[in-house]
């Protein structure tokens, strides 16, 4: 049977572009990965490449799962265990270790998530005496992720500012710690393997001539690191396969740049361009209304996108009066389309723009008894009782590890108080040591002191400065350290399943979280699916086992934790839908200030990225597609008059059932390009003196249109101090303008 006999003439096109670059512009719902996996299984069986000589480069875990299920029917399990399939993170990861001596990395190292980061830069600002308040660590961690990007180390990071001086210190000292805990974070990753290949030609030379052909997925969501990376790696042949869609980068605000695609093209003049433009996922009605939307965006490649399902309901537009309304229309057309057995719950999904959207939502479906799974909230691998057992699990694979260490010093308790802890700390710090080590000078400070008591008198050896902790605190410090010492020795014989049973029981972790609260029994199962988790690598040998498993848990996410067979709503935000695909969509917020956000108005790369987002959105939906918006919403405490997004507008009336349009009052304010709304003139200027029925009088600081309200923000004498304000709810009254 001819193995590409399934794909349409364009994707057949794609799949035998053999040699040099090629790019492919795929649509939604388009077929890329069927492309893609159809590639490598033509290259493989019809071409002779050995799978060994391909890499695919995915965004996602779960969509290198899904491409590894897919080529296991198309080329087998033995072909496929050749071949190297991942995400950008995950492939780095594995290239480091084998050459981690040639650039001082331990090859043991440990990959620190965002929450550990975050400890890091507040220890670092704590050692700097920099005030949390003024240098949010948040704020410094983006700051450092976006000059790690762009492949600046500490020494070479040029502060534009002083609050940037403060942010380079702290990444000096933040690198510094990385080292010591023997860790590196997610950018970390990206950038030690440019500067690998850059500073090491035999190195990049191996890998060149090893990966014959680069395939990779979502083309327009890679960073400049990443686009550097593949570059090195198919210099010689140029055998660089990519996949992607400018109208489908939404991950801007992260550091991806879609303007990759422009620069793939003038490096690589020569490359084929193939467009794919049939949509096997929407219907035709879907699709207009998704076309005219991004149509308006001018950084863009167009693409005809059609297909050969059925035009389809219309576009449902539905004005709710507020927030609440909004929440019971999604929840009753919900009910409504499960009762007519139109749909089941997994089938839908609602989107939103910010997660500030979700919480509305989540109390209509629990008030109606439906179940709903909620994208973006806390994470599996980031529950408290996860975290704790990882914690465990990555001291055994790496002591040195002071994070982790710190996380579990008294957990389960044992005695180890907040004293105990801080005067290790200090004893490790005056030794320059990791938390491990100053434990192990503790054991032989302990033992020597034996061995004096029982030795003859003799001149002592010089040993460390005496610890700082009485007798009862020592044997509780080393009753942990020989617990570590014991699991670690376990490690060389163990499934990453066996370590976790043993320091489950042998910690008293175990007893600890099964408490008789339905909260401990929670968490219990929790541990239960990390244990479903871990037999997945039995596998593996124990000398690889937990090292795999550790680097994949670490490097999952959100999405990949989303279950299908669950029958349940979900509920999830714009920038998590990319990838996933539901009968029914319903974006709520549908409101300028909203979807497009408020801080794109003045930004025309932003807006361009916000249009991306509502396109990305709407194509998620095979068959119904729901925009709903509301009169009034209140935001920051305040209830204000909404307008409709001026993404509507651009929908055709004939794609659309239900509110069209807006009621008469507001007709003639969404007819206002959001450009001139911008200069409209309010009720209040800068300096006047007004009065507020509760806080008195006061000067008008500033005074701006948002949403089709008034918005000013007040400086009150006294307590009341500065106040923002809405001024159709604010009862002010002007006392005096100036001259």
């Amino acid at each position: 049977m001819d193995l590409l006999s399934g794909l349409n003439p364009t994707q057949r096109e794609a799949v035998e572009a053999l040699d040099g670059p090629v790019l492919i512009l795929a649509g939604p719902g388009s077929g890329k990965t069927r492309v893609l996996t159809y590639r490598i299984a033509y290259l493989v069986k019809q071409c002779g490449v050995d799978p060994y000589n391909l890499m695919a480069v995915t965004f996602t875990n779960k969509a290198a799962k899904e491409m590894r299920s897919r080529l296991d029917r198309l080329i087998g399990q033995q072909q496929l265990e050749r071949l190297t399939i991942g995400t950008f993170h995950a492939i780095c990861a594995r290239i480091l270790r084998r050459e981690a001596p040639a650039i001082d990395l331990p090859s043991n190292f440990i990959i620190y998530d965002q929450d550990d980061q975050l400890g890091l830069i507040r220890q670092a600002l704590r050692e700097l005496n920099l005030d949390e308040k003024i240098y949010r660590p948040a704020a410094i961690q983006a700051a450092i992720s976006k000059a790690k990007r762009s492949m600046l180390t500490p020494e070479e990071y040029n502060p534009p500012t002083y609050w940037h001086e403060a942010v380079g210190r702290v990444y000096s000292r933040y690198q510094q710690l990385l080292r010591a805990n023997s860790a590196l974070d997610f950018d970390d990753l990206l950038m030690f393997a440019v500067r690998l290949f850059t500073a090491h030609p035999p190195v990049l030379q191996k890998y060149q001539r090893r990966y014959a052909y680069v395939l990779v997925d979502e083309f327009q969501d890679t960073d400049s690191t990443q686009y550097e990376l593949l570059k090195l790696l198919t210099a010689t042949r140029k055998n660089l396969f990519v996949v992607g869609d400018e109208d489908q980068s939404i991950y801007g605000w992260r550091g991806a740049d879609f303007r990759n695609i422009l620069r793939f093209r003038k490096d690589y003049p020569q490359a084929r361009v193939v467009l794919l433009e049939q949509n096997y996922r929407s219907t035709q009605n879907i699709l207009e209304a998704a076309r005219h939307v991004i149509a308006l965006n001018t950084q863009r490649t167009d693409k005809r996108l059609w297909t050969s399902n059925e035009a389809g309901l219309p576009i449902t537009v539905h004005e709710a009066y507020d927030e609440q309304e909004e929440a019971e229309f999604t929840v009753k057309e919900i009910e409504n389309l499960v009762a007519k057995r139109a749909v089941h719950l997994r089938d839908c999904a609602v989107m939103y723009r910010t997660n500030a959207q979700s919480r509305v939502l989540e109390e209509a479906f629990l008030r109606h008894g439906i179940p709903y799974k909620l994208v973006g909230a806390t994470r599996f691998y980031e529950r408290r009782e996860i975290k704790d057992v990882l914690a465990y699990l990555r001291l055994i694979h790496n002591p040195y590890d002071d994070v982790s260490l710190k996380r579990i010093l008294n957990v389960p308790p044992r005695g180890i108080g907040n004293k105990t802890k801080e005067a290790l700390e200090q004893w490790a710090q005056t030794h320059h040591v990791p938390l491990y080590t100053a434990l192990q000078l503790l054991k032989q400070k302990q033992e020597a002191t034996v061995s004096d008591q029982t030795a003859p008198e003799q001149e002592a050896p010089a040993t460390p400065a005496a610890p700082p902790f009485d007798s009862r605190s020592t044997k509780k410090l080393l009753s942990l350290l020989a617990l570590l010492d014991n699991l670690i020795a376990a490690r060389e014989k163990s499934s990453v399943l066996q370590l976790l049973d043993k320091l489950l029981a042998d910690s008293g972790y175990s007893d600890y979280i099964r408490d008789s609260s339905e909260e401990g029994e929670e968490r219990w199962e929790n541990i239960q699916e990390l244990r479903s988790v871990a037999q997945e690598y039995a596998y593996l040998p124990p000398d690889t086992a937990l090292t795999t498993f550790l680097e994949d848990v670490a490097l999952v996410s959100d999405v990949d934790n989303l279950r299908e067979e669950v029958d349940a709503v979900t509920l999830l935000t714009l920038h998590m839908a990319k990838g996933l695909e539901f009968d029914t969509v319903f974006i709520v917020g549908f409101e300028e200030g909203i979807l497009p956000h408020s801080r794109s108005l003045e930004e025309p790369e932003e807006m361009e990225e916000e249009r991306r987002l509502c396109y990305v959105g709407m194509t998620r939906a095979k068959r119904r597609l729901y925009l709903v918006y509301t009169f009034r919403r209140t935001r920051f405490g305040n209830q204000a008059t909404s307008m409709p997004s001026r993404f509507l507008r651009d929908i055709p009336s004939r794609l659309i059932q239900g509110t069209s349009v807006p009621a008469p009052a507001r007709l003639k304010a969404k007819s206002v390009p959001s450009s001139s709304l911008r200069q409209t003139a309010g009720s209040f200027h800068p300096g006047d003196r007004v009065r507020h029925p509760e806080f008195g009088e006061g000067i008008v600081v500033n005074s701006q249109m948002r949403g089709g309200d008034e918005e000013v923000l007040v400086a009150f004498a006294g307590k009341a101090g500065i106040k923002r304000l809405l001024t159709s709810f604010a009862g002010l009254k002007l006392v005096k303008r100036p001259e």
